[in-house]
């Protein structure tokens, strides 16, 4: 790292600057601990601070996190961030699957390279092995769990990843210098719920929640999601080796945190990991929104207010749930579709008790609708689907049972557009909307959408196919501030 860059960095974690908030991490030589550059602590002097690209780096140098900034709580790497693509990747993945015993191997089989590059480019990104970086999600998602849950040791073990107790305190006082039970006396003391927990999600502000949660509200699949006041609430089904997990999930804005507070019912804690993965992708906890407003600002020349700044993407919590929806949706109204796709869970989901009117119904898997005997179209034909789309949702239910279709946030996008659109059924409107929310890509655009072509009339196709070249690489989030355009309207 050069001078220059070193000064500037100093700067923003003088200004507590909160976009950079999970960009770098400063090691302190004085104290042995690593912070956020927003941590409100004294601010230590420029000779005494190390930057680290990733709290992994971090604590392979010897030092421990910070109980005050809690570097747990920081947002994950923006998609604009310096690392190469494939060690982006590699780093979702292992954050989504830390709870769970998969190999180097299989993540680099599913980033199509050997995991001899996949080491090699790691390191070269984040100066530290895979591994290494795996122990650090671990590390921190059970220091989260320490200081805000009351779960015992062991279940905070398990729950993050670890094999045996032994060897997470092992882990854990030699990195952290300190037992876990050590830690949980110094935090606050948790607020006990029986059967479910708490922890929070960091982002990088601005953050436009109330429009995103419209966003959501709108489309919310009946029994499925809902949108109760403040708070969006879903049922939730996550894979946890041979069996599936069932249970509640409530997210709600901790804007004075600059964070989400994510509640969980405790049968979801052996796929945490994956859970809160998913949480991050439906809400945009990754995005980067000073990175986003130097492109799309110049969308405020079109029409005054196009652009908001904090505009997140919406992801998905389930990609066939969301395949689902988007076929459902073609070329009728956002309410029909939404009312397709309730009795659609309605006929196929399992049935649960959730404690919350309203919510009581799990969206069916790819793999329940792929299994399903008899005539695809006589079995959708009665919820009001007709039958060229209830084959195009029998594809798509194959191709993603069968792993042909791999709808991991971060992949290669333009490589499932392809595959999709070779699906009859699913044109370039479906193919771009499912990269937008279900891939999480950035520069997905729906250009032949309606809501698009109306707030951006009179322009042709073509015409705004030209004017949003302007707007790469984050056309999604332009389509997102048109759509909410049409709606303040």
């Amino acid at each position: 790292m050069d001078s220059a860059e070193r000064r500037a960095r100093y700067a923003a974690f003088k200004a507590k600057d909160a976009r950079f908030d999970g960009r770098f991490f400063v090691g302190v030589s004085s104290t042995g601990i690593y912070c956020r550059p927003v941590c409100p602590a004294r601010l230590p002097k420029e000779e005494n601070c190390t930057f680290y690209e990733t709290a992994a780096a971090a604590e392979q140098a010897g030092y421990r996190p910070c109980l005050m900034c809690r570097p747990e709580l920081a947002p994950g790497a923006a998609p604009i961030d310096a690392a190469p693509a494939l060690a982006r990747q590699a780093a979702r993945l292992l954050e989504e699957n830390c709870g769970s015993e998969g190999s180097l191997e299989e993540y680099a089989q599913r980033l199509g390279c050997s995991d001899r590059h996949l080491r090699r480019a790691f390191a070269a990104a984040f100066q530290v092995s895979p591994v290494q970086y795996l122990q650090t999600c671990r590390l921190l998602l059970a220091k989260n769990l320490l200081t805000d849950t009351n779960l015992t040791v062991l279940e905070v073990a398990l729950a993050a990843g670890f094999g045996s107790l032994r060897r997470f305190n092992d882990l854990f006082k030699s990195r952290y210098r300190l037992s876990p039970t050590a830690l949980r006396r110094k935090a606050s003391s948790a607020k006990a719920v029986d059967g479910e927990i708490t922890l929070h999600l960091g982002y990088r502000p601005p953050y436009q929640w109330a429009t995103l949660l419209d966003f959501l509200a709108g489309r919310a699949i009946p029994g499925v999601e809902a949108v109760r006041g403040n708070v969006y609430l879903r049922t939730v089904w996550v894979a946890s080796g041979e069996r599936r997990l069932y249970g509640l999930l409530r997210v709600e804005h901790c804007p004075q945190k600059n964070a989400l507070a994510v509640t969980v019912s405790t049968a979801l804690l052996p796929a945490l990991p994956q859970i809160l993965a998913r949480v991050r992708h439906v809400f945009d906890l990754y995005g980067c929104p000073d990175a986003v407003a130097e492109t799309l600002s110049a969308m405020n020349t079109i029409a005054p207010g196009l652009f908001v700044p904090g505009t997140r993407l919406p992801g998905c919590f389930e990609p066939f749930e969301m395949a689902t929806r988007a076929v459902l949706g073609q070329q009728i109204t956002v309410k029909a579709a939404t009312t397709l796709a309730g009795r659609f869970a309605a006929a196929f989901g399992k049935p649960l008790e959730t404690g919350v009117e309203g919510l009581t119904r799990a969206f069916p898997a790819a793999s329940d609708v792929a299994a399903l005997d008899g005539d695809i179209e006589n079995r959708f034909g009665p919820l009001g689907i007709t039958r060229s789309r209830a084959r195009t949702i029998a594809a798509l239910a194959q191709g993603m049972a069968s792993g042909e279709l791999d709808f991991t946030p971060g992949l290669s996008p333009e490589a499932e557009i392809k595959k999709l659109r070779a699906i009859p059924g699913v044109g370039g409107w479906t193919a771009h909307y499912l990269a937008m929310r279900a891939l999480g890509w950035a520069d997905a655009f729906p250009h032949t959408d309606y809501g698009v072509k109306k707030a951006l009339a009179p322009l042709s196709e073509a015409e705004i196919l030209k004017t949003a070249e302007a707007w790469r690489p984050w056309r999604a989030y332009a389509t997102i501030n048109l759509w909410n355009s049409l709606s303040n309207t």
